[in-house]
């Protein structure tokens, strides 16, 4: 870098549609790591409302779950003064993006998503919104020039078609968009369902047992870890992530910071038992205080007011310049 060169910190976008509840594997496979890049990239994080209604949703309920995630993020520890946390919706940029991109989008690669094939199979009356739902995420991410995606396995396919929708365009007008990279977290991506090991941590299971939400009480928290599923012969394996004993131990490991290796050798000789009794203990310290910040957010009307002005005069500042040179260069007047 030469003298009196400013170097940038690389730009890292991602977010969640407001659909349900945050579990635990919600912040451990994403918002702690949302957390340790606010240091090292210029973040941006969104609550994807528009996302949510690709699905039929309850209005009220959609509202109140948006302003639930908003506060649940900086319980969690992201800095809305270091970051940039807004709601999708309150940004217009994402929509008038998203149609400029669908121009450029063939029909073909929306019904190849697997994501739409999966959802589009159990849900009656298929709208254009399920099929464009790719298009909506290429904008969320493009319009802020994100160099870096933090995503679980199941959005690879969409963050794939992103980066070629954002070719396409810069070879058919002019270079506008730069091309993203997806980040997948190495530990504690996939948390496991309590009771089916075999399958994520996920809220919208029926079965509140086989999660632990972010604002569950500590009897919730402690009866739902004892009840979780471990493995019958009482060994400690943890190279399977499929086997009960395996999940939990990498929940403790990554709450705490400490290597699996050392858990296991730690709890070898005291048995499952303890170390659910233990694991419990942990994670309900851990979201005692979550639950103790997101009260005082999410019931102070005033903060709640000031955290969505500052994300959406941040997001919406950051995005003029992509959305003005991507109508500028598809002949659109500005």
């Amino acid at each position: 870098m030469r003298n009196g060169e400013t170097k940038t910190r690389p730009v890292l976008f991602s977010g969640s549609a407001p659909s349900g509840n945050l579990t635990l594997g919600d912040y451990i496979g994403a918002i702690s790591q949302w957390k340790s890049f606010q240091a090292d990239c210029d973040s941006v994080f969104c609550i994807v409302d528009l996302h949510a209604i690709t699905t039929p949703k309850d209005p009220d309920m959609l509202r109140t779950k948006t302003l639930d995630f908003l506060a649940l993020y900086v319980a969690c520890g992201l800095d809305p003064e270091e970051s940039t946390i807004f709601i999708q919706s309150q940004n217009p940029h994402h929509t008038e993006l998203a149609w400029i991109l669908n121009c450029c989008t063939r029909y073909g690669d929306l019904t190849r998503m697997t994501q739409f094939k999966e959802k589009s199979a159990r849900t009656a009356g298929i709208t254009a919104g399920l099929l464009n739902y790719p298009v909506l995420m290429a904008a969320d991410i493009l319009l802020y020039q994100a160099e870096l995606v933090p995503i679980g396995a199941d959005q690879k396919q969409h963050l794939e078609l992103c980066s070629e929708i954002a070719r396409r365009f810069n070879a058919r007008f002019e270079p506008v968009f730069r091309i993203p990279k997806a980040f997948v977290p190495e530990r504690g991506a996939r948390i496991r369902n309590l009771l089916d090991p075999s399958s994520k941590m996920d809220e919208s299971h029926r079965d509140a047992r086989t999660y632990i939400s972010l604002l569950d009480s500590d009897d919730e928290i402690r009866s739902k870890i004892m009840k979780a599923k471990t493995d019958s012969d009482g060994e400690f394996r943890t190279d399977d992530p499929n086997q009960g004993i395996a999940n939990l131990v990498t929940i403790m490991s990554c709450l705490q910071n400490t290597p699996a290796e050392e858990l296991v050798a730690r709890y070898r000789s005291l048995g499952y038992a303890k170390l659910k009794a233990d694991l419990a203990d942990v994670v309900i310290d851990f979201l005692a205080e979550v639950r103790q910040e997101y009260g005082e957010i999410r019931h102070d009307e005033a903060a709640l007011q000031r955290l969505q002005r500052l994300g959406r005069e941040k997001a919406i500042e950051r995005s003029r310049i992509t959305m003005t040179s991507a109508k500028e260069a598809c002949g659109l007047i500005v």
